[in-house]
């Protein structure tokens, strides 16, 4: 953590069309940011979630990041910075104070290869043992871990990371995507004829948009003619599978050890719980919620809330539920 003045988080909102309100001076200094429960005099917290409305009460933080509905639950000695989304707000300031944050050192280890097809831009870092396959471009200010493999036919746009033992082939990767370590992204699919088990070539790539973070041991695979694709500011958690011609929109949220099988296309704003299974073929809907361990079987519309295998309606799955609890 590092010092920061609440000159530079009214700066950081407003850079994000977040308006503030705060009697704190300009000049008053924050040295890090924590939790209600764990923050002391002199750090920067926030309250987003009314389960935690108890230790608000007794915050022991210098200010807190909080909308106007819950403010006067502060104590004196905790001033209040009043925005109307408190957690956005949070995920927009912990960049501040977070030092953490990879960037790239501008060296490339003698103990890496690159080669002579690819084109590496500027300020990339690439660390030890890593190979950068053929026809391959990689943008300014990347990093690149250990031990991964980028390439062939790889292009990775400015200021995205790379971590360690990622292996990567047939992919574009957009500006400021993070892809975590184990991944494996743009390899062929799951695909044969079914009577003589006859394998299907994969000659598609997988897009990856801007502002997206891919998991560690995620699985992307490639399409068989255009692109699988991911839509920007995605979310996609641990140990999910992606399989080819899937084509999820922008600001998905994909908890781990999701299944989505071939060619389904999943809409924006998709919200996805652990272990739930997506058949192939079919067509979810924008506004989504599917609940975990859910096994989706047919297409879903938009803006609907589903659970249960096979998946149904949230509240025809709750009665459902009970009803059976009651029969046992």
């Amino acid at each position: 953590m590092k010092n920061i003045s609440y000159s530079e988080i009214k700066k950081k909102l407003e850079s994000q069309s977040i308006k503030v309100t705060s009697s704190i001076e300009d000049n008053d200094v924050f040295i890090g940011i924590n939790s209600i429960i764990n923050a002391s005099k002199n750090d920067l917290s926030f309250f987003s979630n009314i389960k935690y409305l108890d230790a608000l009460k007794i915050c022991k933080a210098k200010a807190c990041i909080i909308s106007e509905d819950y403010k006067n639950y502060l104590p004196l000695s905790c001033k209040s910075i009043v925005v109307d989304e408190p957690y956005l707000a949070f995920a927009y300031l912990i960049e501040l104070f977070d030092i953490l944050k990879k960037k790239s050192n501008g060296q490339i280890s003698k103990f890496s290869f690159v080669d002579n097809t690819s084109k590496i831009g500027e300020n990339v870092q690439i660390d030890n043992f890593s190979i950068i396959g053929s026809n391959t471009k990689i943008g300014k200010n990347v990093v690149i871990g250990s031990n991964s493999k980028i390439g062939p036919n790889v292009i990775i746009e400015d200021n995205s990371i790379i971590n360690d033992n990622v292996t990567m082939i047939n992919t574009v990767i957009q500006k400021n995507c993070e892809i975590k370590p184990g991944a494996r992204i743009g390899f062929a699919g799951f695909g044969f004829e079914e009577k003589s088990k006859k394998k299907i070539n994969h000659i598609g790539n997988v897009i990856i948009e801007k502002n997206s973070t891919i998991g560690s041991n995620t699985t992307i695979d490639r399409a068989v003619f255009e692109s699988t694709f991911i839509g920007e500011f995605s979310q996609i958690d641990n140990l999910v599978q992606i399989a080819h011609n899937v084509i999820i929109g922008k600001h998905a949220i994909i908890a781990a050890q999701v299944g989505i099988a071939g060619s389904t296309t999943i809409g924006s704003f998709v919200k996805i719980g652990g272990q739930a299974g997506i058949s192939g073929h079919l067509k979810i809907g924008n506004n989504v919620t599917i609940a975990a361990k859910s096994g989706v079987t047919k297409n879903i519309q938009d803006d609907k809330v589903v659970a249960g295998f096979p998946a149904k309606d949230i509240n025809l799955w709750k009665r459902e539920v009970i009803k059976l609890g009651k029969e046992i």
